[in-house]
């Protein structure tokens, strides 16, 4: 029924110490967390891991301790884009050497390259890498859209494997999967439109609520996947205002501010994340309250 990269990969946030450290003990609770709830696949050092403010050797850090943790027992999807794609090919071959299963690559952001330069862009990644890469396609914050024909002649690369489409569009998601091989995935990239995308052809989600409820995502869209829209639905309905206090300010703070309220890590981002507003706080935990979220356990 899936094949790699399908099903819930959890966009997996990034714990620091309250000296604001990188928290190793915590990436690897965190992670071993996601896999034994069930989900298919970890997806670090992307937006909701505050990818521009880790050190390069934060980075790899992260994903060395995800796939010892790991042990072949579900596969990581490493964080490998950006603006120079010289820079970015480097990284990719230094997320190989730390052990990572595939790229998820960012269009780049702020120059808005063309069509063609963005196509080059990916071309040459690809060629430098013998591992997988997922795009991830998400204007709202690069300032580029990867349209449909461009993603279509990306789709051709063979070690271009799928999209984590988080356009916010319907109806170039819908257009998406009617247009692309059939083997290309296509990954919902915001949490609120899984089931939409999943009831056209999408093959599941890089997921920021799995952070919180890992189990409750992998059950939705296993539901989907075995067409039973009806318990999804069930589920859907239960989680979705969880999905979208989520993002009442700007994402990774809402996460991490509940995961903190869960007693999963220390609420600590790095600048110029900071703290969500009382406001949004009270509504986050209102939340977490109705969802039965807030029994806080022993940390290992």
């Amino acid at each position: 029924m899936r094949t790699q990269w399908t099903g819930v990969g959890t966009a997996l946030v990034t714990p620091f110490t309250k000296s604001g450290d990188l928290d190793e003990a915590a990436v690897r609770r965190l992670g071993r967390r996601q896999i034994d709830a069930g989900v298919h696949f970890l997806v670090p050092c992307g937006t909701t891991g505050e990818n521009p403010t880790l050190t390069p050797h934060e980075r790899l850090r992260i994903v060395e301790v995800l796939v010892d943790e790991a042990k072949g027992q579900v596969p990581i999807l490493a964080g490998a884009g950006g603006y120079d794609t010289k820079e970015v090919i480097h990284l990719a071959g230094e997320m190989k050497k730390a052990g990572a299963n595939g790229l998820l690559s960012v269009t780049p952001y702020y120059n808005k390259p063309t069509p063609e330069g963005l196509f080059q862009h990916y071309r040459a990644i690809a060629d430098s890498t013998p591992l997988p890469i997922v795009l991830y396609n998400v204007p709202g914050r690069t300032g580029l859209n990867i349209d449909v024909k461009t993603l279509v002649r990306l789709a051709s690369i063979p070690n271009i494997v799928g999209v984590k489409e988080a356009s916010g569009n319907v109806t170039q998601m819908c257009e998406i999967c009617g247009a692309v091989p059939a083997d290309f995935i296509v990954l919902s990239g915001d949490d609120a439109l899984t089931l939409p995308l999943m009831a056209v052809g999408g093959r599941g989600i890089i997921s920021v609520s799995s952070n919180e409820i890992p189990a409750e995502m992998a059950r939705m869209v296993e539901a989907a996947e075995r067409n039973d829209f009806a318990a999804a639905r069930a589920i859907y309905a239960r989680i979705l205002p969880l999905l979208l206090i989520n993002f009442v300010e700007a994402n990774p703070v809402p996460v991490k501010a509940a995961m903190a309220a869960m007693g999963l890590l220390e609420e600590v981002y790095r600048l110029p994340m900071v703290s969500p507003t009382p406001a949004s706080k009270e509504k986050i935990v209102k939340v977490l309250k109705d969802l039965d979220l807030l029994k806080k356990p022993v940390h290992a």
